[in-house]
């Protein structure tokens, strides 16, 4: 089955994105840098999202991402579906820290338990599509709003949502305009997706 091997942020000084995301979220070998210069500007189309146990967790990571430098976009709260904020960092990548609980069952700790990609897409059926026929196993789909991939033996998990959904969810406008700065790398080869997602050969990507 195939899964995402590794992710690669394009940013423009790799050791400064190294310390943040040091810093703010404990990962160091869940993510590559890579150094970019690209032109992006405004939502890049996707998200990062990062699963934990409890609310106070996700306190303990947003407020540790906004003391290393991340800008606020969501303030952590309480919702229907449980507690959860949204961050920007420096380097101008999009980050959920959420739960499903709605209360702390023990202390908080900095344990993550789940990293999730999400793309947003301008055709949620047609991109399923798209990454079903390369090998990617569909784990939930609500129709032409939301798909979830297995996660397989990849570390992280890939899911689609409307762009305009995504962005209204990270607390951003939808409009943007050059490079993703993101690289995904995977066993199914090199390839682009129909919103202009890269893929590389897993072997082929870069060292941390």
């Amino acid at each position: 089955m195939t899964s995402i091997e590794s992710i690669t942020l394009e940013v423009a000084d790799p050791t400064a994105a190294n310390r943040f995301y040091t810093t703010a979220f404990g990962l160091d070998t869940q993510l590559r840098l890579r150094a970019s210069e690209a032109p992006t500007t405004g939502f890049r189309g996707f998200t990062l999202s990062l699963t934990v146990s409890q609310p106070s967790t996700v306190n303990s990571l947003v407020d540790a991402a906004l003391d290393a430098g991340a800008t606020p976009l969501k303030p952590a709260s309480k919702s229907l579906w449980g507690y959860g904020g949204v961050v920007q960092a420096p380097d101008g990548t999009i980050w959920k820290v959420a739960t499903s609980a709605k209360k702390d069952t023990g202390p908080a700790t900095r344990e993550i338990d789940e990293m999730v990609l999400l793309l947003g897409v301008a055709d949620v059926t047609a991109s399923k599509r798209f990454y079903a026929d390369r090998g990617l196993a569909v784990a939930k789909s609500f129709g032409n709003k939301y798909v979830e991939f297995a996660a397989g033996p990849g570390p992280v998990k890939l899911a689609l949502y409307k762009r305009r959904a995504l962005a209204k969810d990270a607390g951003v406008p939808a409009d943007g305009t050059g490079s993703h700065r993101l690289v995904l790398g995977g066993d199914a080869g090199a390839f682009t997706d129909p919103d202009g997602f890269a893929w590389e050969a897993a072997s082929l990507t870069g060292a941390p």
